[in-house]
């Protein structure tokens, strides 16, 4: 008789292999869901988790609060006293890497890659970009620049028509000259939204699509220079592309692209006259928070519209990453974005390029020469050197644009400024041309004509020709006064010995106020 295994062991044995291997299912189920909520899931597809914006602000700097400069402290404050109900945070060259160590760490969000190019980087401004990602990633809420100045307080920053749920970031527009989308030296920095200040919730994709792409960036620049992420040398542009405005403006611009499933260009914020929300970030105008700039019609700081006033001087970081700079025609960055400054740089450069080599050495020597002779020219011209004026007869002009741009400043990128530059941040926008050009022009001819005339003929001349000649005399005269400083007191006591010493001619004394006028037309006629 053969043995038959009973129904009921085969069952029993299966079952209890069953009762073993489920729990290590669910155990694994449970882990893999822990982790995803740890990790914070996918930077594709991980969703904010607060309907609202964390009342947090942000700012990072060499040092803490308690060692702020006065000026810093001011700034901080305008912020806290602005918005009580928001906490405060500074993150400071000390702590910033333990910061991002705990966040980013193997317990929290566990990319060790990250924390590993963070602590490589010794590019100070590259670090700081970064950072601000990290925290705005990590835990979301208000980042401003240590010299950035609120104007009003954050609850203004969303306009009443739209719902803090629906928006996931507030940003603003910063440059928006897209008719210089081709230049060869302005392109790239042609339209961008601000990174100074913004505002995001946690967790958003955007911001970690815009971290990935800041590392692979580094390591491709790495490659590319055959160094180390430590040893990285980066120009001004190379900045703004990697990590400043434009790589920030490009990740901002693919994720709205995502979310709407269409692409979406810088068309739909081109001259925006208010703010609007598109794909859940809500984009405000030029005013908000780049007024004062100068161009792309930003407004100014007493505008209605403008939030927040950014100082720039927190850093000289453009001096260790310099911009490109013709040879002679220097920075075209100086024109800001004034079209025929540009157009003037343009046309210049092209001239240069089509020179003899001999010929091009020849106007880089007179460069340097007038240079040798002027050490600060940047101190004497908002736009650079006075390099036409100062040319020999026949000469090409060394500075042209600058010399003939109307009068502005250069925001340049995060805090060129080192100094308090609340003059030139409050001057309007760029004047019509016709004052600045006009500058250069009378030069050569007042100082020849000064000299020669002034002094022969108002001395002896004086008294015998008093009524025939003394008031056209003075007219000519007026021509260098405003412009030879020197003369200035010269020209006024002769032209009042002339007048004074005839009773009758008493009472025309006031003609001489035309000096006053001297800034209109009867100067440059």
């Amino acid at each position: 008789m053969k043995f038959q295994p009973s129904r009921q062991a085969s069952e029993g044995f299966v079952g209890k292999q069953l009762r073993r291997i489920i729990p290590l299912c669910i155990a694994c189920v449970v882990l893999l869901l822990y982790r995803n909520a740890v990790t914070g899931g996918s930077a594709e597809s991980a969703p904010s988790v607060v309907g609202r914006f964390p009342r947090k602000i942000w700012q990072s700097w060499k040092v803490g609060p308690l060692a702020f400069d006065q000026r810093d402290i001011d700034r901080a404050k305008t912020w806290t006293v602005k918005n009580p109900g928001y906490r405060y945070e500074v993150l400071t060259d000390d702590n910033a890497m333990g910061y991002v160590e705990h966040h980013y760490g193997p317990q929290v969000l566990n990319r060790p890659d990250i924390v590993h190019t963070y602590r490589s980087l010794n590019d100070k401004i590259i670090k700081s970009d970064l950072l601000r990602y990290l925290v705005m990633y990590a835990e979301g809420g208000v980042y401003a620049d240590i010299d950035v100045e609120a104007l009003k307080p954050l609850e203004l920053f969303i306009p009443d028509r739209f719902d803090e749920r629906d928006i996931d970031m507030v940003i603003g527009v910063e440059t928006d000259e897209p008719g210089f989308l081709d230049h060869p030296v302005l392109g790239s920095k042609s339209r961008s939204f601000v990174q100074w200040t913004f505002i995001c919730k946690p967790r958003l994709p955007v911001m970690m699509r815009l971290i990935d792409g800041i590392l692979a960036w580094l390591n491709e620049m790495a490659k590319k220079q055959g160094k180390t992420i430590s040893e990285l040398q980066l120009d001004f542009d190379e900045v703004i592309s990697g990590t400043g405005p434009s790589a920030f403006t490009e990740a901002i611009l693919a994720e709205i692209s995502s979310i709407r499933g269409e692409p979406t260009t810088w068309d739909h914020f081109h001259n925006i006259l208010e703010s609007k929300v598109v794909g859940r970030v809500l984009v405000l105008t030029v005013e908000a928070f780049a007024a004062g700039t100068g161009h792309s019609d930003s407004g100014n700081h007493g505008g209605k519209g403008a939030l927040i006033k950014h100082h720039f001087h927190a850093s000289s970081w453009p001096t260790s990453h310099p911009r490109y700079k013709h040879p002679v025609y220097g920075e075209v960055e100086k024109c800001n974005w004034n079209p025929e400054c540009i157009k003037l740089w343009d046309a210049n450069t092209k001239f240069f390029d089509s020179l003899p080599a001999q010929e091009q050495v020849k106007l880089i020597a007179m460069k340097e020469l007038e240079d040798a002779n002027n050490p600060n020219p940047e101190d004497e011209a908002p736009l650079g050197g006075q390099g036409a004026a100062q040319q020999p007869e026949g000469a090409v002009p060394v500075q042209a644009p600058f010399a003939d741009a109307p009068e502005g400043w250069y925001q340049g990128e995060p805090e060129a400024y080192e100094g308090d530059p609340e003059a030139e941040l409050e001057m309007p926008a760029p004047k019509p041309v016709a004052k600045p050009e006009a500058k250069p022009v009378p030069k050569p001819e007042a100082k020849p004509e000064a000299k020669p005339e002034a002094k022969p003929e108002a001395k002896p001349e004086a008294k015998p020709e008093v009524k025939a000649e003394a008031k056209p005399d003075a007219k000519l005269e007026a021509k260098p006064q405003d412009k030879d400083a020197q003369e200035k007191p010269d020209v006024k006591l002769e032209v009042k010995e002339a007048k004074a010493e005839p009773k009758p001619e008493a009472k025309p004394e006031p003609k001489p106020e035309v000096k006053d006028e001297n800034k209109g037309a009867d100067i440059w006629v």
